[in-house]
């Protein structure tokens, strides 16, 4: 019984992944693939017209252009038949191969350069960007776009597989990027594209070279068994040397999305004010520091402690050590432009007032933290009906206990609250972390108390 299951399901998979019944003799497979790798005649002018349309879908930031660029490039042709080459150990066409791919690769920047130096639109958009930064994954998408070709071109029904993986490898977009950045004289650009074709044409060839052997295509008469050898370990030490730099580019880019993520809901959570909105926010990474800026609108609130809040909150989001940028308030416009000495004066002058009476408030915030005593409480008073509403009175003082019967002391801080409407836990744990950041204390408590009964 076992045994009759075990071999019912062995068909199964024979039956469909078997390939001996749709292959074309190795020979075929061959021509077709040393038919491409030449470039002369139609294939290079097909390939610098591509290449300028390539390029206007990236200047125009169109997806449709450039996928129709790469449908009709004839780059693919010497990728693969350098796989071949070294799956096969035809040296010869190795060399004609590579050689070609280079030329092609040449011409297609010369066009990209000269096209983008006389463009009248001189700034990067999203399809171009895109095309500087190759990660582990666009190791990936070579690898396995590289497999799909070998295999279609040794199969009798081809479809469309090598139309689509001209656009999933995307070798023309790099190159056209590449032509940006020497035209702009952005050699990070040009060096991010370049390494970005570099990838997939290593890895499709890489992957051309298995599907040969896993196809079982016989090498080439009178092999140079030592030479193989060679080729060999030269074609796996380039696969392992172009995919280290991408492993690193794919670590740095997870740790930044990872840091966008927290910090995206940092502002979603702790940044919400009764009466003061978050108009936008944006986290990036300056000369290796991570900073948040957030931009407030609403009512004005003290930015030196509401700064001093939001830190010691950032710790709960895996945010130590980020910055936090904090804007609030606008000029209003007026009608008419300042262009006058007077107007530019007056401007600086009420600048310089707004300095002066924002620095007032930090010595004197500075001077409450370090010299806490029994109006402490007054002077954070104001700050509380902004950040916490509910507090309704508070009273803060450090008094001395005494245990009972053994007449040891202890001095403890203590602020005395009355809450206008119940605080959930964590919203009490948020006011005894802004209390202790606030004044500076390391440990203080929060004793509800009833309403104060005010003298008339």
């Amino acid at each position: 019984m076992k045994n009759r299951i075990a071999n019912k399901i062995s068909d199964f998979f024979v039956n469909y992944f078997t390939l001996s019944k749709q292959l074309i003799p190795q020979s075929d497979a061959e021509q077709s693939i040393r038919d491409d790798v030449s470039f002369h005649g139609t294939n290079i002018m097909i390939l610098i017209l591509a290449i300028l349309i390539a390029s206007l879908g990236l200047n125009t930031n169109s997806t449709a252009v450039i996928i129709g660029a790469m449908l009709i490039s004839p780059l693919m042709g010497p990728i693969i038949g350098i796989g071949l080459g070294v799956g096969i150990h035809d040296f010869e066409l190795i060399k004609r191969a590579l050689r070609n791919l280079l030329m092609a690769a040449g011409f297609s920047i010369l066009a990209s350069t000269v096209f983008f130096m006389i463009s009248p639109v001189g700034e990067g958009h999203s399809e171009l960007l895109a095309r500087t930064s190759p990660t582990i994954y666009d190791v990936l998408i070579g690898f396995v776009g590289g497999g799909a070709g070998i295999l279609a071109i040794g199969s009798r029904s081809k479809g469309n597989v090598i139309p689509g993986v001209a656009i999933a490898t995307a070798l023309m977009p790099p190159l056209c990027t590449a032509g940006y950045g020497l035209a702009t004289w952005q050699l990070n650009y040009f060096f991010g594209a370049s390494y970005l074709f570099i990838i997939n044409s290593i890895y499709i060839a890489f992957a051309t070279f298995i599907g040969c052997k896993l196809l079982g295509y016989k090498s080439a008469a009178a092999v140079d068994a030592a030479r193989a050898r060679k080729v060999k370990r030269i074609v796996y030490t380039l696969a392992v040397l172009t995919m280290l730099p991408s492993i690193w580019l794919t670590y740095n880019m997870l740790r930044e999305n990872k840091f966008l993520m927290r910090a995206n809901a940092f502002v979603s959570h702790e940044c919400v004010f009764p009466e003061t909105q978050v108009v936008s926010d944006k986290a990036y990474t300056d000369n290796g520091e991570r900073v948040i800026s957030i931009s407030l609108i609403g009512k004005p609130l003290q930015l030196d402690s509401l700064e001093l809040a939001l830190s010691s909150r950032l710790k709960f989001y895996g945010l130590e050590g980020t910055r936090l940028h904090i804007i609030q308030g606008s000029l209003t416009s007026s009608a008419e432009p300042a262009n006058t000495v007077d107007e530019t004066r007056t401007v600086y002058q009420m600048a310089q007032t707004t300095i002066m009476g924002q620095q007032q408030q930090i010595d004197s915030l500075r001077r409450v933290i370090s010299n806490m005593g029994r109006d402490a409480g007054e002077e954070v008073a104001p700050e509380l009906k902004v950040i916490f509403p509910e507090v309704s009175d508070i009273a803060i003082n450090r008094s001395v206990f005494a245990e009972v019967g053994t007449n040891k002391m202890d001095t403890v801080n203590v602020a005395l609250v009355h809450f206008s409407s119940a605080l959930s836990e964590n919203q009490r744990q948020k006011l005894k972390e802004y209390l202790e950041t606030r004044l500076k204390v390391a440990d203080i408590e929060i004793v509800a108390v009833p309403a104060m009964k005010r003298e008339q």
